[in-house]
């Protein structure tokens, strides 16, 4: 009587009750052979699922009708077989693996006990009692792969928490397993020391005090923006503010701000929010709020773009603080970007605003047409495509975002983010790369032509560096579908907002 309540419910060896007493195994399935009774719905489930993880599984099919897909679908691996007839019991030879997916429960039955006698391990779909092995719910990222099971209770939960999973874990993922592979590799040493080793090389993950890169980055950008800020202030100072005056003058000068300052600080926090959520959409914000308060173009133009110097160096931070960056991103975007930037304000310099017109529209059209596939990808699944140009895309991108008058984030974002890859870190990876390409570009504007307009960067920047915090947490937090229709919302509306005004 004991033996059976021990088979029935289990205990460990620390005397707890085990609730999913499952051994978890991961099978080479082009070393083994498997038969698949029924090649409909079900069976079409089945097969996709065994293919998707080992394109090469050695899989028998034996139906009397095969669904069309089932054909196609093994049409592209030629290790599996179709047999159209109905099952005989000599399907069942040489075969170590069996999954039976009919809606015929005499069948199954019939074909468990042939697999039992022949000591052949079977799955048997919606049919637990039956199985030998579950076919749990698989999460892939990469060479990473975590098997999830529910010890037959629940298909729907293991579903669903492998949609949480797959939300919340990183693509990223794969270069570090592939990275420490390489390090592994060059150990030498009995295997506890490789453990040691490789323990303490990614406690660097997860000990900040001792990350020497995030240091080394952090680092420059402090000592670019307090560079660049001392130039604006000694600017301000012996430009519009004669040292001898200050003390005179201060109440009065304070008096003089623009009456619609507050509005000012408003368009800086509301642009921020959107520009650090999404990447993109600064500009077009700001504008539109500070036409509201009635500020000439000119002034408005000149204002956001030295004033975004602040802004992207706050949420650029702000990103990294959160762990919203790809450091091999970021690496592969920032030098392009600094020096289409530069080129970009050097031709502007150089040249007439008469290119403008022509050029808006023909980047608005092609953001646009981002925009929507945005959209799409907001209500699909949206695979993972290969993309590797990513030196001239930001090159692009920062060259527009100085010649052109805006396009960075739409560009570059929305680029990366159709190619399938994590919103939160594309985001972030671009935000902060965002600093170092408005850097070089503000730089270069600033000894060409000076500043102008120091109570609209004043009041962007207060309102800029309040927002660039929140705005970065709810890069982090916002769900997938949710990131990907504010990202089209704010790509499309810039996009029509350009053509409307072109045409």
């Amino acid at each position: 009587m004991d033996s059976y309540i021990d088979k029935i419910n289990p205990v460990s060896d620390s005397g707890h009750d085990i609730k999913n007493p499952l051994f978890p195994v991961f099978l080479k399935l082009d070393q083994v052979n498997i038969l698949l009774v029924g090649a409909g719905n079900v069976g079409l489930e089945k097969l996709h699922s065994l293919l998707s993880n080992s394109p090469q599984a050695k899989i028998t099919v034996v139906a009397p009708v095969i669904k069309k897909e089932v054909t196609e679908l093994l049409y592209k691996h030629p290790s599996c077989t179709i047999i159209q007839r109905p099952f005989r019991e000599e399907d069942l030879e040489n075969k170590e693996l069996v999954i039976l997916a009919t809606d015929k429960k005499e069948l199954h039955e019939h074909i468990t006990k042939l697999a039992n006698a022949n000591k052949i391990l079977i799955n048997v779909a919606d049919t637990p009692e039956l199985c030998d092995f579950y076919l749990g719910s698989i999460v892939q990222k990469g060479a990473l792969k975590i098997a999830i099971s529910t010890n037959g209770k629940s298909p729907t939960a293991a579903r669903r928490i492998k949609e949480v999973l797959n939300e919340s874990l990183p693509v990223e993922l794969d270069e570090l397993i592939n990275n420490l592979h390489k390090v592994r590799g060059k150990l030498n040493g009995n295997f506890d020391y490789k453990v040691k080793k490789l323990n303490a090389l990614t406690r660097i993950l997860v000990d900040k005090d001792n990350a020497l890169s995030e240091r080394r980055w952090r680092k420059i950008a402090t000592w670019s923006l307090v560079i660049f800020a001392s130039m604006l202030v000694g600017h301000f100072i012996f430009s519009y503010l004669p040292f001898r005056q200050i003390a005179n003058d201060t109440v009065a000068w304070y008096g003089t701000l623009d009456k619609n300052f507050h509005w000012m600080v408003l368009a800086g926090f509301l642009a921020q929010m959107v520009d650090g959520a999404t990447s993109m959409g600064y500009g077009v914000t700001s504008s539109v709020v500070l036409q509201t308060a009635q500020v000439s173009p000119a002034a408005i133009s000149a204002g956001i773009h030295t004033a975004e110097m602040f802004t992207t160096a706050a949420s650029g931070y702000s990103h990294y603080k959160f762990r919203n960056v790809n450091k091999k991103l970021f690496k592969a975007l920032v030098i392009p970007g600094i020096i289409g930037a530069v080129l970009g304000a050097l031709l502007l310099v150089w040249f007439d605003d008469t290119h403008i017109k022509y050029l808006r529209p023909a980047m608005a059209i092609y953001t646009l047409v981002l925009g929507i596939k945005i959209f799409s990808n907001a209500f699909r699944t949206a695979g993972k495509s290969k993309f590797k140009r990513y030196g001239w895309l930001a090159g692009a991108g920062g060259f527009l975002d100085s010649f052109g008058g805006g396009g960075w984030g739409p560009i570059v974002t929305s680029t990366l983010i159709t190619k399938g890859r994590t919103p939160r870190y594309v985001i972030g990876s671009v935000s902060l790369t965002e600093f170092f390409v408005t850097l070089a570009s503000a730089f270069t504007f600033f000894t060409l032509i000076g500043v102008e307009g120091w109570q609209i960067i004043l009041a962007l920047v207060l309102g800029g560096v309040i927002a660039a915090p929140i705005a970065a947490r709810l890069a982090g937090k916002l769900p997938k579908k949710a990131s990907f229709i504010l990202l089209g919302t704010v790509v499309v509306l810039w996009s029509i907002r350009i053509l409307i005004k072109a045409f």
